[in-house]
C-alpha cells in the first residue's frame, strides 16, 4: 500500500506541485459535498458519490492529457533550442575557436575557418596556425570584455574566455573603415600669420612689397595645392586655412616645411619673413573650432613666432618649428600701448600685487621693483610678494642693500600676508613667468585669477592663466627688466622717478640674463641699459650683487668636472644622487659649459633641496632647449630652459634626457635626408 500511494507512482501531472495542489483542493471540496449530501439524504449522497467519481475520472484524464502535451512541448522546445545552438555555432557570423589548456585548437566554426583558408587547424597549436592571433588571444586573455584590435588586414572585436578555452572573433573592418573615414573627414581650421610683415615692409618700396606679397601668396598656394587644402588671404599678413584631419596628419608628418622654405628664401633677399600658424580640429562646433584656432595662433606668437601649434580642444598641443630666435621688433608702439593699458588697470584697482617665480633671480626681483615704481608713479600702493627665507645669495645681498630704503622694504610681504590683504579690486601682476605653478604665491593667483596681468620674456607655454586681463609676452626681449624699463618713459613724469637701487637691480637683471650682453641682446636691450644707467644704476654695486661665494664657486667647478658629451656638441652634467645642489649654481654651471669649444647646448641635472630633480638647459641659440624641456614637463626660452621632476632619480632623469636628445637627432637626420 505504501508503495502504491507514493508520489513517485502518481501520473506526471500529479508530480507537478501546482497541479497536485489543485487536485487536493478539488478532492477536499468533493468530500465536503458528499458529507453534506449524506446529512440531508442518503439517496443524494449515493448520487453525489457517482457524480464525484465521474468528475474525478474526467479530471484525471483531462489533466493527464495536459501533462502529456506539456511534456511534448518541452521536449520539442528543448530540441529546437539545442538545434538552434548548434546551427548558431555553425552559421552565425562570429568566429569561434575552442582550445585546450595547451592552446591546441579543438574546434573552430566554419565562419572562422574561412580566415584560415584550406589550412587544417584541428589539433594544432594556435601559434602554429596564426602567430599574430595567438599573441592577441594571449594579450587579451584577462580583459574580460570586448577588445578592438588589428589582426592582419582586419579589425576585429575579440573576447577571450580563458577559463572556458574559448575565443570569439567578430570582423568589424567595415565599420572601422567607416569610423576612420569619418575621423579623416573632420574639418581642421587654421590661422596663418606673417610674424614681422609690418616691420619688414616699413623700409621697402612698393615694388618690393608687391613682390614679397606675391612670393608668399604663391608659396602658400603651392603648399595648399600639394596637400589639397583651401587657403584664403584675409589681409596682407593674415590667411585662413581649411582642410581635413587626414590632410593635417600628412602635413604634420612633413613637419610644416613651408616655414623653412619661406624663412630661408626671404632671408636670402635680406627680408627675413617668418610664419606662425595655429590649427584646431576634432570639434563639430565651428565656432569653438575657430576660437581654438585663434587661441593656437596666439600661443604660437606668444612663444616667439616662426612655429606651428596644432591643438584640439582639451588635449595637449603639438609644436613644430620654433628653431630660430624671435626677431626683434623695430617699433615701440606695443610698449607704449601696454604701458598705457597698465596705467588704466592700476587706476581701476585699489592696490597692486606683483610676484615673480619660485627661487627668484635678479631679473624677477628687479622686475618687481620696476612695477612697484610704476605703481608709485600712478599713486597706487604696490606689494612685492617674496619669500625672503628661500632666496639665493645675490638676492639676499640685494635685500640687505634695500634696508637703506625703508619705503621699499615695507612693501615686501610674504605670500600669506598677500592673500590676507588682497581684495576683489586688487590687481596681480606676474613677472618673469607665465606658469601659475611657478608662482611664489599660487593661492594669491587663485584669489585674483580674474584680475591678472602677465609680463614675461619667456616663450608662452600650455600652462597659462585662463583669463588674464592683459598679457605682455615678448620672447625677443633679453629680460623682463628690459620690457618694464621701456614703460617708464610713458608714465607720469611728475612723480618721483626710478631711484638708484631700483635702477641697479634692474640693470643687474638684464646683465645676468644676457650673460654680460652676449646673448639675446638687441638694440632695445642697450637702450634699456642706457636708460637705467642714466637713472643712477651703479656698476660697482652691480658687481657687489653678482659676487659669488666660495662654496658656490667650488660646487660649480665640481659639477663641471663631471661633464659628459652627447654627439660632441651637447654637454650633460649629472650630479650625485645624495648631494643637494643650489639651483642657481646648476644654472651657472650650464652657462659655463657654453664657453667650451664645440658645445652648442648644455644640460645640468641635480638634486634640489625640495627633493625634486632639476634640469637647467642652455644653448647658444642654434639649438632650441625649450622644446627639450617642454618634453620633460618644463619650459623656458629658445636658449634657456629648465624643468623640475618628481619621483625620479638623477640617473633616471639623465637617461630620459639622453633618449629625447637621441630621438630628436634621429628625427632631424631623417628630415635632412628628405
Amino acid at each position: 500500500m505504501k508503495r502504491i500511494f507514493s508520489w513517485d507512482n502518481l501520473p506526471e501531472f500529479l508530480r507537478n506541485e501546482r497541479l497536485r495542489g489543485i487536485t487536493i483542493f478539488i478532492g477536499v471540496l468533493s468530500l465536503v459535498g458528499l458529507w453534506l449530501a449524506f446529512i440531508y439524504s442518503w439517496i443524494l449522497g449515493v448520487i453525489g458519490v457517482f457524480a464525484v467519481l465521474l468528475g474525478l475520472i474526467f479530471s484525471f484524464n483531462t489533466m493527464s492529457e495536459i501533462g502529456k502535451d506539456t511534456n511534448r512541448y518541452i521536449s520539442d522546445l528543448s530540441y529546437r533550442i539545442k538545434h538552434g545552438e548548434q546551427e548558431a555555432l555553425i552559421e552565425m557570423p562570429v568566429g569561434i575557436v575552442i582550445f585546450s589548456k595547451n592552446d591546441e585548437i579543438e574546434w573552430v566554426n566554419p565562419y572562422l575557418q574561412n580566415y584560415f583558408g584550406d589550412q587544417i587547424v584541428l589539433g594544432k597549436k594556435i601559434e602554429d596556425v596564426d602567430e599574430s592571433l595567438a599573441k592577441l588571444i594571449s594579450d587579451h586573455a584577462e580583459d574580460g570584455a570586448n577588445s578592438t584590435v588589428s589582426w592582419g588586414d582586419y579589425k576585429i572585436s575579440l573576447v577571450v574566455q580563458r577559463e572556458l578555452g574559448v575565443a570569439y572573433i567578430m570582423d568589424i573592418t567595415h565599420y572601422e573603415n567607416i569610423a576612420q573615414l569619418y575621423n579623416d573627414e573632420k574639418l581642421a581650421l587654421g590661422q596663418i600669420f606673417l610674424d614681422n610683415y609690418d616691420e619688414i615692409t616699413q623700409s621697402m618700396t612698393d615694388q618690393e612689397i608687391s613682390n614679397l606679397r606675391n612670393y608668399v601668396t604663391n608659396e602658400l598656394s603651392r603648399w595648399a595645392q600639394d596637400f589639397g587644402m583651401y587657403i584664403k588671404q584675409l589681409d596682407d599678413d593674415h590667411f585662413f586655412l581649411l582642410t581635413y584631419s587626414k590632410t593635417l596628419k600628412a602635413i604634420e608628418e612633413d613637419k610644416f616645411k613651408i616655414l623653412d622654405i619661406i624663412r630661408e628664401s626671404t632671408s636670402k633677399q635680406n627680408f627675413p619673413l617668418t610664419l606662425s600658424i595655429g590649427i584646431a580640429y576634432d570639434d563639430l562646433n565651428l565656432n569653438r573650432l575657430a576660437d581654438q584656432a585663434q587661441s593656437n595662433l596666439d600661443l604660437a606668437l606668444g612663444r616667439g613666432g616662426d612655429q606651428v601649434v596644432v591643438k584640439p580642444q582639451d588635449e595637449e598641443a603639438r609644436f613644430y618649428g620654433g628653431k630660430t630666435n624671435p626677431m626683434e621688433k623695430r617699433t615701440r608702439v606695443r610698449a607704449r600701448m601696454i604701458s598705457q593699458a597698465l596705467q588704466e588697470l592700476m587706476n581701476e584697482s585699489d592696490q597692486v600685487f606683483v610676484q615673480g617665480h619660485l627661487h627668484p633671480d635678479m631679473d624677477s626681483v628687479g622686475a618687481c621693483l620696476g612695477i612697484r615704481r610704476i605703481a608709485k608713479m600712478n599713486n597706487k600702493d604696490c606689494w612685492i610678494v617674496l619669500d625672503q627665507e628661500n632666496v639665493h645669495s645675490d638676492i639676499k645681498r640685494l635685500l640687505e642693500a634695500l634696508k637703506e630704503y625703508p619705503e621699499i622694504t615695507d612693501s615686501i610681504i610674504t605670500p600669506e600676508e598677500a592673500v590676507e590683504k588682497a581684495t576683489k579690486q586688487s590687481l596681480l601682476i606676474m613677472v618673469d613667468h607665465s606658469k601659475t605653478s611657478l608662482s611664489i604665491a599660487p593661492e594669491l593667483y587663485n584669489k585674483l585669477e580674474n584680475r591678472v596681468m602677465i609680463i614675461d620674456h619667456h616663450r608662452r607655454g600650455e600652462q597659462f592663466p585662463e583669463n588674464p586681463i592683459l598679457v605682455y609676452i615678448e620672447p625677443y626681449a633679453s629680460s623682463t627688466c628690459e620690457l618694464i624699463t621701456e614703460m617708464f618713459e610713458y608714465q607720469s613724469q611728475e612723480e618721483e622717478p626710478i631711484n638708484k637701487i631700483e635702477a641697479t637691480a634692474m640693470l643687474t637683471g638684464i646683465f645676468i640674463d644676457t650673460k654680460s650682453f652676449s646673448l639675446r641682446t638687441g638694440t632695445r636691450t642697450f637702450d634699456a641699459a642706457s636708460y637705467l644707467r642714466s637713472a643712477g644704476a651703479d656698476s660697482v654695486q652691480m658687481q657687489e650683487l653678482m659676487k659669488e661665494n666660495v662654496d658656490s664657486y667650488l660646487q660649480r667647478n665640481h659639477l663641471i668636472e663631471m661633464v659628459e658629451f652627447i654627439d660632441k656638441d651637447k654637454a650633460i652634467i649629472a650630479g650625485e644622487e645624495d648631494q643637494i645642489y643650489d639651483s642657481v649654481t646648476a644654472a651657472q654651471a650650464a652657462d659655463s659649459l657654453l664657453s667650451m669649444t664645440g658645445v652648442d647646448a648644455s644640460f645640468v641635472i641635480t638634486k634640489r633641496d625640495d627633493g625634486r630633480v632639476g634640469v637647467s638647459a642652455r644653448s647658444l641659440g642654434d639649438y632650441n632647449v625649450q622644446l627639450i624641456m617642454e618634453k620633460m614637463g618644463g619650459g623656458g626660452h629658445l636658449s634657456s630652459g629648465a624643468t623640475q621632476i618628481e619621483d625620479k632619480t638623477v640617473a633616471e632623469v639623465k637617461q630620459g634626457l639622453i633618449d629625447i636628445l637621441t630621438e630628436d637627432d634621429e628625427t632631424e637626420t631623417d628630415s635632412d635626408a628628405e
